[in-house]
């Protein structure tokens, strides 16, 4: 039935001017809005939508993930933008001091967006 249908990811963000700022000048995204919706143009051709929800929550789950050839030069580059990764220290899940999970498959750190979303970065090669 959608086997042709360009389908689209959504997710809500509480303040769509700050979310706009946020994506589109801290990440460097295209970024357009209208009626008060955000849609974030991805390098491949995707879309994906940011509508405001007043009652939002923030995801507790990774929403978004940005794909990197090196993980380190990343997390660094994002820093000088004022992006704070990140830490977890369970069991199976410990992040380095850069935030960087290296316990078994791909290198990724985790970040959250102004809504408190939960974005990354991940190393592929």
């Amino acid at each position: 039935m959608f086997k042709n249908t360009p389908a689209f990811s959504g997710f809500s963000v509480d303040d769509v001017p700050r979310a706009k700022r946020f994506y589109g000048e801290t990440l460097g995204l295209d970024v357009s809005e209208a009626n008060g919706i955000l849609t974030l143009n991805i390098a491949n051709g995707a879309r994906i939508v940011a509508y405001p929800k007043p009652n939002h929550t923030p995801a507790s789950f990774t929403i978004l993930n940005f794909p990197v050839p090196k993980i380190g030069p990343a997390v660094e580059q994002l820093k000088s933008r004022g992006i704070q990764f990140e830490h977890y220290d369970y069991p199976q899940l410990k992040t380095d001091p850069d935030g960087i999970f290296r316990g078994g498959g791909p290198l990724i750190a985790w970040f959250k967006d102004p809504a408190g979303n939960i974005l990354s970065v991940i190393e592929q090669a």
